[in-house]
């Protein structure tokens, strides 16, 4: 079995909303034709629908798909904006803060520094 928190499975979001009446077929489709990747690779794809409360993600596990889903009762999932690209690879570290509530788009880290020298 497929664990969320498998550190080596890639999670990849389709940053465009989704129409949740789509269940696995649909959504296997939107990952090769959209995404134009591998539905039975070893990852997970997540979905979102328009009013961002939501979720839905995909995964192929030995001999059938898996589809899990999240419905907020209030608040909202953070999604990427507009700039960002079509798809969007995540770590299942992010996709658990994603799913948490967490802006993973709106942090910034710290400020690189760049030395020449120690001295």
């Amino acid at each position: 079995m497929m664990r969320p928190d498998d550190l080596s499975i890639t999670v990849y979001l389709h940053k465009a909303p989704v129409d949740f009446r789509k269940s696995i077929n649909g959504l296997a489709i939107l990952v090769e034709a959209e995404m134009e990747l591998n539905p039975f690779e070893k990852a997970l794809f997540a979905f979102c629908n328009r009013q961002r409360d939501k979720i839905k993600v995909l995964y192929w596990e030995r001999n059938g798909f898996c589809l899990w889903y999240k419905r907020l009762d209030k608040e909202r999932f953070k999604w990427p904006n507009k700039q960002a690209s079509d798809v969007i690879t995540l770590t299942t570290q992010e996709l658990n803060w994603l799913l948490d509530g967490f802006d993973l788009w709106s942090n910034k880290p710290h400020q690189t520094l760049n030395y020449q020298s120690v001295i």
